[in-house]
This record gives structure tokens, C-alpha cells and sequence, in this order.
């Protein structure tokens, strides 16, 4: 028996457990002070009350001869399907409901989907990064490569003819950055798509928080249908983190090497995924209804309210970063020439304040910081208070 060796290649993911006995620790030895955490990338406002009646409602249905489901289907229900094929034309973008697979979330497909992909695949990711992508392909066995994303190019790393890739990885609006491409930008990674034969997974878990004219889809972009995978969360869209619900769209017409990538996935869902519960899928569908897209509009505005707070403060304090416009992510660069974690702890030991160290994401997150706006917004104003007196 033998075990698959590529895990020994993986970097031990210290990262919040570090964080947690750092804070801890302080607590312990300052149990009078108030620490207030800016670092967490869970929502904290409840579900939109449209969807928590859908979930009520499904579960009544499940109590019921008449109306008991068994197993869900594959790829989600077809009424599940048809709001978020709906959704998307509310921003120019068709998609047919049956191009859909609805999932438990966007970080299961990112890295589920390598299952149907050769182990010889070369693979290109954005530093810094989300590390479900580096993760996922380093237990597959594959060459990853990187595109820097640095200061120079406001952490919108471009593709480099020089360097060959079969698939390419795409976060935008970014996690840990914020940061968002453009049109324009985003054509020129699908150019450099196609010209290589490769297939790009973009993930868009962040974009309704969107708000200048930077693509919602990849699908808006023309000739993405013949090369790109794309996948959505509700998680942070509409406070499904404790729910799962989530969406990736394949164009039937995607093929590569012979073999159709949308009844590829199709075959290895079928095998190793049993499909999200009804309730689930009807408190998801409630989500693309008029009144659920306005209640998570209220819950949305209130984290990009707490977004402007801060990087209204690093505006004040002449800090540089990114995000915070178009994400509930600020990158910021940490001043004084820090390191990630001695800006860490100089926060938390002087203004009590948590970050997330940027070294964790990555050789380029190194001398950044990512904050994020899923907090309270009291505790985010007085957060920022102690940030601009401790920085002045």
C-alpha cells in the first residue's frame, strides 16, 4: 500500500493557525483589552429572509409524500438552474440553464474539476492566490507555474507569451487582492487561451460586489465560450458559508483533446457527487428572485460600506493597496518596509487589531497585509481609529 506522495510536496498551511495562537496568546496575556478581527473571510450578516423561507418551505416539501425528494439530480435541479441562467442575462451574458452544474461551492469545483484533466497538464496560477488552486494541483502531480502579480501591475498579473500553459487559473475580482481586470484585460488572457489550446478556470465567487464596468463573467468576453470553465459561490453573495450552494458554467461547446469538457464533468459528477438537497436549491433559486437580489443588495452595500471605511483611512494614511472598490478584500502594502508578520503583530500588539499576513498567499504577498469587511461596522470604524493612530 502506498500512499500519494505529491502531499508531501504541499506547504503545511499554518497560516491561520498561526494566527489564532498569536491571538490567543495576546488575549491570554491582555484579557482587558478588545481585539477586534479585520482578517476573517466569513460573512457575518444572516441569510436574506427570502431564502430562509425557501429553505423552511423545502424542508415542509421533504415532510410530505406528495412532494419528498429523493436524490437530487447531477447537476441541480432544473428550476434551481433556470434562475441563475436568468440572472446572468440580467447582465448580457446567455448562458443556458443546461450548461449549469449547481454545487456545495466554488472551492470544491476549483479543485474538483482537475479530475478531469490529464496529470501532465501544465499549469499556470496568479502569486498571490487562493490555495485551494496551488493545493488542489500540487496532489495531482501537476507543473505549476506563476504569474507574478506585483505592485507594478497592481497585483493584475498579464499573460507572458514566453511560458506555456494547458490550464490557467483566474480569480477577479481577486482573493487576497481585490483586485478586478478589465474587458480588455480579461481579452487578453482569453487570446492567450485559445492560441495555446488551453482552458481557463475563472473563478468569480466575488462578483456582485462589482461596481464599476469590470466584467461580471468571464461569458461576456467574446470567444470565452470556447475556452473558459467559470465558477460561482453563494457564500459571500448571499451569505451561504454555513448553507453551501454554489454554480460552475461549462459552454457545451468546450472540447479539448477530443473530449467534450461538459460531459466530462457531467460523467465524474455523476460518480463522486451526489448533488445539493432540495431545500438548498430552493433557498438558492429564492436568492435570484426580485426580492431576494434586493434583500442581499442591503447585505452587500453594508460590507462595501465597511470597505470604504477602510481604504478611506489608507487613503488618509498614504498606504497603497489594492481591492476595497470592487471587493470586500484591501491588500494593502505594509508600511515601514515591514514584513507580513511584523506588521501583524505591531497591529495587534499596539491597536489590537487582526490582519491576515500576505505571506500566507504566496511569495509575492510578502510585505502585504489583507484586511477584509465582513465585520461589524461599529468594530470596523473603531478598527480603523486605532489603525490611523497608531500609523500617523
Amino acid at each position: 500500500m502506498k500512499i500519494n506522495r505529491n502531499f508531501d510536496d504541499l506547504v503545511p498551511n499554518y497560516l491561520f493557525a498561526e494566527i489564532a495562537k498569536r491571538t490567543s496568546a495576546y488575549i491570554s496575556a491582555h484579557p482587558d483589552q478588545k481585539v477586534i478581527k479585520l482578517g476573517i473571510g466569513d460573512v457575518t450578516l444572516p441569510l436574506p429572509p427570502v431564502a430562509v423561507q425557501a429553505l423552511k418551505n423545502g424542508a415542509d416539501e421533504m415532510g410530505v409524500k406528495e412532494t419528498f425528494k429523493g436524490y437530487p439530480e447531477y447537476e441541480g435541479y432544473d428550476f434551481a438552474r433556470q434562475a441563475i441562467s436568468d440572472y446572468y442575462d440580467e447582465f448580457g451574458v446567455k448562458i443556458a440553464a443546461d450548461e449549469i452544474f449547481i454545487s456545495d461551492g466554488a472551492k470544491s469545483d476549483t479543485g474538483n474539476i482537475g479530475d478531469i484533466f490529464g496529470a501532465d497538464n501544465t499549469v499556470l496560477i496568479p502569486d498571490p492566490v487562493y490555495p485551494v488552486y496551488v493545493d488542489a494541483n500540487i496532489m495531482a502531480g501537476r507543473k505549476i507555474v506563476y504569474a507574478p502579480g506585483t505592485r507594478d501591475n497592481h497585483f493584475l498579473p498579464m499573460p507572458d507569451d514566453s511560458v506555456h500553459a494547458d490550464i490557467i487559473y483566474l480569480c477577479s475580482p481577486n482573493n487576497p487582492t481585490g483586485a478586478a481586470y478589465s474587458a480588455e484585460q480579461l481579452k487578453v488572457w482569453v487570446d492567450y487561451a485559445l492560441k495555446s489550446d488551453a482552458v481557463i478556470l475563472y473563478d468569480s465567487a466575488y462578483e456582485a460586489f462589482i461596481t464599476d464596468d469590470c466584467p461580471r463573467s468571464i461569458f461576456a468576453i467574446d470567444r470565452a465560450r470556447e475556452c473558459a470553465v467559470e465558477f460561482c459561490s453563494l457564500s459571500k453573495t448571499a451569505g451561504f458559508t454555513g448553507v453551501r450552494c454554489g454554480y460552475t458554467v461549462i459552454p457545451k461547446e468546450l472540447v479539448r483533446d477530443g473530449h467534450n469538457i461538459h460531459s466530462l464533468w457531467y460523467r465524474r459528477q455523476a460518480t463522486k457527487f451526489n448533488g445539493v438537497s432540495y431545500p438548498v436549491q430552493c433557498a438558492a433559486a429564492a436568492v435570484f428572485s426580485k426580492e431576494g437580489q434586493q434583500q442581499i443588495r442591503k447585505n452587500l452595500d453594508y460590507y462595501k460600506e465597511n470597505a470604504r471605511i477602510i481604504s478611506a483611512a489608507l487613503d488618509e494614511l498614504g498606504i497603497y493597496y489594492t481591492g476595497g472598490k470592487n471587493s470586500p478584500y484591501i491588500w494593502l502594502e505594509c508600511p515601514n518596509v515591514m514584513s507580513s508578520w511584523e506588521f501583524f503583530d505591531h497591529l495587534l500588539n499596539n491597536a489590537q487589531v487582526v490582519g491576515t499576513p500576505g505571506e500566507g498567499f504566496g511569495d509575492q504577498g510578502k510585505g502585504y497585509l489583507r484586511l477584509t469587511s465582513f465585520g461589524d461596522r461599529d468594530n470596523t470604524i473603531e478598527a480603523v481609529e486605532r489603525i490611523k493612530k497608531l500609523l500617523k
